[in-house]
């Protein structure tokens, strides 16, 4: 008679409880099978942001865990990547206004190094020079904040919307701008 060698492999595995990072509250968010602690490690989870802040407002974020370290069937994370639904960034596009995108890739002061990527909506149609503009003075503030700011609060005050509103206060200024809004955020 022929053995199930699948069913075999899947009774020797055993369960590991997958913790967020200290930022989100060091949870635990879910369970995953594995054969040793070494075959969990590198593992990327990606999950709703809401679902681990437990905050309606964080709905169209998602956020990729990357497991770093597997001891004692527990599993510890940190974020590698926080991204806003394409769907509710295009949602903030309106009629006789102008989507910028941004490229940013900022050292942190904990020599950590961040992509961040952003999306400016503005209020009315504005020439390439103040786009132009917007771009820049997004970039000074980017690389402003990541040299007083360590890579545990760069994630808090995006979470927060602190940065967000920092970033519109600048750039009032040079344009009149409605949303600026975190497209994606890799370590």
């Amino acid at each position: 008679m022929a053995t199930k060698k699948g069913a075999e492999n899947w009774k020797t595995k055993q369960w590991f409880d997958v913790h967020t990072p200290e930022v989100l509250g060091d949870e635990v968010i879910g369970s995953i099978p594995a054969a040793s602690e070494s075959a969990v490690i590198g593992r990327v989870l990606k999950v709703s942001l809401s679902w681990v802040t437990h905050n309606p407002a964080h709905s169209f974020l998602s956020v990729s865990l990357l497991i770093t370290k597997a001891q004692n069937n527990v599993a510890n994370s940190e974020i590698k990547m926080l991204e806003n639904q394409f769907s509710h960034i295009h949602s903030l596009v309106r009629r006789h206004a102008d989507a910028i995108y941004t490229y940013d890739k900022i050292a942190l002061k904990d020599n950590k190094t961040a992509v961040v990527k952003l999306f400016i909506s503005t209020r009315s149609k504005v020439p390439y020079s103040k786009q132009h503009a917007l771009r820049k003075e997004v970039s000074a503030m980017l690389n402003e904040y990541a040299q007083t700011h360590s890579r545990d609060e760069l994630i808090k005050s995006v979470l927060s919307n602190e940065l967000q509103s920092q970033g519109l206060e600048r750039l009032h200024k040079v344009a009149p701008v409605a949303k600026l809004e975190i497209r994606k955020l890799e370590f």
